[in-house]
């Protein structure tokens, strides 16, 4: 009877120990996906960006067929959209609720060529020689690009990027104290035990091996736990924002869920050989007092 209550007992504690530790874990796992999306969701905000080229009332269907191959054939083009008169009008009716060409008596608008860049060409320095170089041929009237907007998505990329990192250095301090206070914990109960191991001669590698391969257990149920967590996390959140199927790619998962486990398995193994020498080093007198 009394070692049923104490196998019990001591199950309770693993089981206590891993969703503590787990929840450490999550933390650290979220953002480490965070820190390995980061470049992706960069390049997405930059392939979003567009280049608005204003085509002259003059030009002939021959020198727009030539300038939409140029800029096609160009590295920095991802997509290249012709976009009529017509249709320019078209879309400012329904963005402004009203026909501006009933009241002006003309269409107003010039037909266009909307260029969605490349990322890697998706920054100022770029963006500044393709203008001149498309302003240059022949049958272009304007070239726009929202200036302002791109320097505010570069800079606050980098932002969150050093935001990030810092807080995984947090995280890791934070989570290092908290599952060395639970393995603490767990082998605080037990601390007679290694007291009385010690006293019949029993070496303190021999001490340890048990505490750190029963702690390793905990590091590694905790990881996959955390795994899973993020895993189903993912999952639902695809249903409500499809944007986030780049979260759940291999090449994202994979490394993460390395990472948890590696850090999972190091925290709890270095804890438990931690906790057991602090334990190992103390006196008799002294574990009454812990």
């Amino acid at each position: 009877m009394v070692k049923q209550k104490k196998k019990r007992k001591i199950d309770l504690l693993f089981i206590t120990a891993c969703i503590s530790t787990s929840l450490v874990l999550l933390l650290i796992g979220i953002v480490t996906l965070l820190l390995l999306t980061a470049n992706d969701l960069s390049r997405h905000l930059r392939q979003e960006m567009t280049v608005e080229v204003i085509l002259k009332e003059s030009i002939t269907d021959t020198q727009l067929s030539s300038l939409r191959r140029s800029i096609e054939a160009a590295p920095y083009c991802a997509v290249c959209s012709y976009i009529s008169k017509d249709e320019a009008l078209k879309e400012m009716t329904k963005a402004m609720g009203t026909d501006p060409s009933q009241f002006l008596e003309y269409n107003p608008f010039y037909a266009s060529l909307n260029i969605r860049l490349e990322a890697d060409y998706a920054c100022s320095d770029s963006l500044k020689v393709i203008e001149k170089k498309i302003a240059a041929k022949e049958g272009v009237r304007e070239v726009s690009w929202q200036k302002d907007l791109l320097d505010v998505i570069n800079s606050n990329i980098h932002k969150v990027a050093g935001i990030l990192l810092i807080l995984a250095v947090i995280l890791s301090l934070v989570s290092f104290t908290l599952i060395n206070n639970t393995i603490k914990l767990t082998i605080y109960a037990q601390r007679f035990i290694l007291y009385s191991m010690k006293l019949v001669g029993a070496k303190w590698s021999f001490i340890r091996r048990p505490f750190i391969r029963r702690n390793l257990w905990i590091g590694l149920a905790s990881a996959l736990l955390t795994c899973l967590m993020i895993w189903y996390g993912l999952q639902l959140g695809l249903k409500y924002e499809p944007w986030l199927i780049m979260l759940a790619e291999p090449r994202i998962l994979i490394p993460v869920f390395g990472v948890v486990t590696l850090i999972g398995l190091l925290i709890t193994g270095i804890c438990a050989l931690h906790s057991v020498n602090r334990f190992l080093r103390m006196k008799s007198g002294e574990l009454h007092y812990v």
